[in-house]
């Protein structure tokens, strides 16, 4: 037995490779290139020049950072209490009643739809001119201003993203045994007590997933944002990943457009990280 485990360590070796060539072809090497290129400066055309830290020293002083920070912090906020919370909501409320299958339908149907779609969808609504004014009576430039335009795409975004939510929640509803739920019902537990103290720490793992997933999603948000403002007026609903594809693809300052990328990704690995640390030590 111990002869054959070298060798069947090596055959273990072979039957990953391939898995692992195309990870690093498709993510590791593209995340190598762009970190390479942000100490560069180039536009696409001409070779790429090593100018060191100074698109980083750039990124800092540049007041669109500060904007596209802010908003994706309201859209981090915005997505833990909007399509996570509501998608929560609306599981237990949904979960031990007749029809509720039927119930959740409606929920489920806007996330078959792409953010592009889904903003083409909400764009003649939300215009100033829209079927939103016409229908509350109001004049608001719901995609004008700054932070309206923003809250407004999350309300796009909850749209869409509440009702992937909520089925996570439910599959995490039906895992929990019966046993623990019956035994604190006899002892007189009921509705929000019986949620708080018995239903919700047995979910806690699923709940890690469904808010990890969440937080990366809102990180990088991009897609709704371009469709419906593409970052406008001026900057003023700018995200992160926004500001990177203006910088790269608009203003083909590849090296700086490379830097705001890695800035993304460094945020986004870091707060993942420090998510999942905090959930695991619990």
């Amino acid at each position: 037995m111990s002869r054959r485990a070298p060798i069947l360590g090596r055959f273990g070796y072979g039957y990953v490779a391939p898995a692992v060539l195309l990870v690093a072809g498709l993510l590791y090497a593209p995340f190598l290139w762009t970190a390479y290129l942000s100490f560069t400066r180039y536009d696409g055309l001409e070779p790429a020049q090593w100018i060191g830290a100074h698109n980083f020293g750039k990124l800092l002083d540049d007041p669109a950072l500060l904007t596209s920070i802010r908003n994706t912090l309201l859209w981090v906020v915005g997505t833990m209490v909007l399509p996570v919370g509501l998608g929560l909501l609306v599981a237990v409320l949904s979960y031990d009643i007749k029809g509720g299958v039927w119930f959740r339908v409606p929920f489920l149907l806007p996330y078959a739809l792409s953010g592009a779609g889904l903003a083409m969808v909400w764009s003649p609504i939300l215009s100033h001119d829209g079927i939103a004014n016409q229908l509350l009576g109001v004049d608001t430039a719901f995609l004008q201003e700054a932070p309206v335009n923003t809250l407004a795409m999350l309300l796009v975004w909850t749209w869409q993203q509440l009702g992937v939510n909520m089925l996570l929640f439910v599959v995490g509803l039906q895992s929990i045994p019966k046993e623990p739920i019956e035994a604190a019902r006899l002892d007189g537990a009921g509705g929000w007590r019986l949620f708080r103290y018995v239903i919700w720490p047995l979910m806690r793992p699923l709940t890690a997933v469904v808010v990890g997933l969440a937080l990366v999603a809102s990180l990088k948000t991009f897609d709704i944002v371009w469709v419906l403002t593409q970052g406008g007026p001026g900057r003023n609903s700018e995200t992160l990943a926004v500001t990177m594809y203006k910088e790269t693809f608009v203003a083909s300052d590849y090296g700086y457009g490379s830097a705001v990328a890695v800035m993304l990704t460094v945020v986004t690995g870091l707060a993942s990280y420090l998510y999942l640390k905090r959930q695991v030590t619990q």
